[in-house]
């Protein structure tokens, strides 16, 4: 049994990806369309993609070559991708393997990358309401 897709959230003028755990192929080209279908079809312009990886323990040729095209996608249509919550042990096999992320921005974590984008997303909801707003 797979996994339904990948949930695309909006956040400001960011989209927010989380994958968990292992992402089959068909997956992963699923959301490489579903991204770029919600950048060319969003009423409000789409400043960047922020792809957490953080729940993802292995990157493989696969996955690195459709993370590195949804970059590519992306910018063409003027947004920006950020591979947020890279594992060391993922790091150290993408290294090892000679794979580049042609493209991708990476952040130690999500807040830190909607930093990288901008004031506009840094500034986008988050899960926790401010106190006292």
């Amino acid at each position: 049994m797979h996994p339904g897709p990948v949930p695309v959230l909006a956040l400001g003028d960011v989209l927010l990806v989380t994958l968990q755990g292992e992402l089959h192929d068909g997956a992963a080209e699923q959301l490489q369309h579903d991204i770029s279908e919600r950048i060319a079809s969003s009423a409000t312009p789409v400043n960047g993609v922020v792809i957490d990886i953080s729940g993802v323990e292995i990157v493989d040729s696969f996955l690195g070559r459709v993370l590195a095209e949804i970059a590519a996608s992306s910018r063409l249509l003027a947004a920006r991708t950020v591979l947020a919550g890279m594992r060391p042990a993922v790091a150290i096999t993408l290294v090892e393997m000679g794979l580049t992320l042609p493209g991708l921005g990476t952040a130690l974590n999500v807040e830190k990358a909607l930093s990288l984008l901008g004031p506009a997303a840094a500034a986008a909801p988050t899960a926790h309401p401010e106190e006292g707003a």
